[in-house]
């Protein structure tokens, strides 16, 4: 699906002929043009109505590329990635690619970006946001992308946080599924980060030299947001460490009680054994004594009850129980 959008607002789907004809005057009004989900006619559009090189129109076929932003004669090739949470949590990796020409924009993502929707729908609503300037144009388009991710950082910090409490409330094995999973996907979004980071640190020494303005203050804006987000995804791994820590040691503490209860009903059995045995060797000289048949019963349970009883006063006073 392809949608154009000119700087003075001007909102259609785009024909082959429709394009041609933008570009025929986008010296005079600038034009961005959005492709959702290209196919081979749209892929033709790039290579031949446009003349991009094969190389970067081979890239978007392929996709699962990494964030980068090649120059080529005329224009630049850009690769930006989105991020999104669902409901499960797992965060999903959107790849956007772009061609940046100094009097139009391209862009191509195979899934919808309800982003971009919302931004084509406020700059055919205000037509002056673009400032009549295609450069322009095409940094709201980057700010938008990389703005996006910030409500997914929120929900991601907010999603561990409740997972330190319900592993203080009741630590299981899926809980520490869970932690190791979305450090993974912590650990890859801060992959993509640093290297858009990288990306746009590059922009504001080395310009493009596309633009009739200079974007150096709109390209630090976006890395001022960029290096926000990275340091952002560094603490959310710091936490997810700090989970795991939090899990391994509820757990651990969880053992010693266990181990404690069971080492005290150990001790308790441990002297009536040995009375029992006492009382139940076959040597006339160490028990002849019990032998009467009226109290002898009497005399060893009392005496079983009378260790275990001191052992319980010895254990509470040490702190054990």
């Amino acid at each position: 699906m392809r949608t154009l959008i000119t700087t003075k607002g001007a909102h259609h789907q785009p024909t082959l002929r429709t394009i041609k004809d933008h570009l025929a005057r986008c010296e005079t009004e600038g034009f961005w043009l959005d492709i959702e989900a290209p196919d081979d006619e749209d892929y033709a559009i790039l290579e031949k109505g446009f003349g991009f090189h094969h190389l970067s129109v081979e890239d978007i076929r392929h996709r699962n590329q990494r964030p980068k932003l090649e120059e080529f004669k005329g224009y630049a090739f850009l690769v930006l990635f989105q991020a999104e949470v669902d409901r499960a949590h797992e965060v999903k990796f959107i790849e956007h690619h772009g061609f940046l020409a100094k009097d139009y924009l391209v862009t191509i993502h195979e899934d919808a970006s309800p982003e971009l929707n919302e931004l084509r729908d406020r700059i055919d609503a205000e037509p002056d946001l673009t400032k009549g300037d295609p450069g322009f144009l095409t940094y709201l388009v980057v700010d938008v992308l990389v703005d996006s991710l910030f409500p997914v950082l929120e929900r991601l910090d907010e999603h561990i946080d409740q997972l330190q409490d319900d592993i203080l409330a009741h630590a299981t094995p899926e809980l520490l599924g869970e932690i190791t999973r979305m450090k993974h996907d912590v650990i890859e979004l801060r992959k993509y980060l640093g290297a858009q980071r990288d990306m746009f640190q590059r922009l504001i020494t080395h310009s493009l030299n596309l633009h009739q303005q200079d974007l150096t203050l709109y390209w630090r804006d976006v890395l001022d947001h960029l290096v926000r987000q990275y340091e952002t995804v560094d603490s959310l791994r710091d936490l997810l460490t700090s989970a795991m820590d939090v899990y391994l040691s509820t757990v651990s503490n969880r053992l010693n009680v266990t181990m404690k209860a069971l080492t005290v009903i150990a001790s308790v059995f441990l002297p009536i054994s040995f009375l029992t045995g006492f009382y139940g060797m076959n040597f006339a000289f160490l028990t002849g004594v019990l032998e009467p048949p009226y109290w002898s019963f009497f005399v060893g349970v009392g005496t079983m009850v009378a260790a275990v009883v001191i052992q319980l006063w010895f254990f509470r006073r040490r702190g054990w129980l």
